[in-house]
């Protein structure tokens, strides 16, 4: 072998090394790579069913597309929407979409979803009667006085047929009742007073987190919220900072999230309490 051709030879080799260094040090799931396809997702109050359910999405998301999902739990709901706009987080799943417009109307934008997860529909509970008709003529219906969560018990109550509201508000509020033929008196409290006034009203329209400590269940509830145009704007979401949309990772965590077994999980662990909406077709 001459010297001109044992040289080529020896270039070969250490440009293959080069190759398959580089190859095992930034390869796809490995080295830097892998800390960079790490993402951190945004809870709050994460649950045991919750939990269950997160586990199964990143299992998911690190099989079918390499992505590492890490749960942060947040211990209210003021936190992380701030902590996606900081880069605290990378994505965030805990609110629904009115919650989100109020949000970014108080916090000059910056948080857009990328993908729905599910609707929680809440309910019209009565201690005293087990159905509408029952229902007296001038009776006192207790419901949340915050904006958004008064406005879904407006809905709630205008689909139960009991009241009319002005046509075109995506927020209603009590002043915007057009017709109330039973002559019933709504009684606007803190929306963790909802559960506890039960007693001393003729019904209440309850926020699902409050309902289960107040002792609400099946038997006390006359009406459930229908999933229909009126509860769009209810249905949880999966939401990252603005310009991020199309990241791929992130994505990722939606179509890991959006899966026939969630919906088992769901249905598992909530039965009709807590449904998947991702697919769900809104009439």
């Amino acid at each position: 072998m001459n010297k001109k051709t044992r040289n080529i030879i020896i270039g070969v080799v250490i440009a293959a090394v080069v190759v398959i260094a580089a190859w095992f040090g930034f390869g796809p799931g490995l080295g830097h790579n892998q800390k960079e396809r790490t993402v951190t997702v945004g809870v709050v109050g994460e649950s045991k069913p919750e939990a269950t359910i997160w586990k199964h999405v990143a299992e998911t998301a690190k099989k079918k597309y390499g992505v590492n999902v890490k749960i942060r739990n947040f211990t209210d709901y003021n936190q992380p929407n701030k902590a996606l706009k900081s880069g605290d987080i990378d994505v965030n799943a805990f609110q629904h979409s009115a919650f989100l417009q109020d949000w970014n109307k108080a916090n000059h934008g910056g948080v857009v979803a990328i993908g729905k997860t599910y609707i929680a529909p809440i309910r019209l509970y009565s201690t005293k009667y087990h159905k509408l008709s029952e229902l007296p003529k001038g009776g006192t219906i207790a419901i949340p006085n915050d904006p958004t969560n008064e406005s879904r018990a407006l809905l709630v109550l205008k689909n139960a047929g009991l009241i009319t509201l002005k046509p075109g508000k995506k927020l209603a509020i009590v002043a915007d009742i057009v017709k109330n033929p039973r002559h019933l008196k709504l009684k606007e409290v803190n929306t963790e007073q909802c559960g506890r006034v039960i007693n001393s009203v003729d019904a209440a329209v309850v926020n699902n987190d409050f309902s289960g400590p107040a002792g609400l269940g099946d038997k006390q509830t006359i009406y459930v919220e229908p999933i229909n145009k009126d509860s769009e704007q209810w249905i949880n979401i999966i939401c990252v900072k603005k310009g991020q949309e199309n990241n791929k990772d992130y994505q990722a965590i939606v179509k890991s999230y959006q899966t026939a077994e969630t919906k088992k999980l769901y249905k598992k662990f909530y039965g009709t309490k807590q449904e998947a909406a991702w697919d769900v077709k809104l009439k």
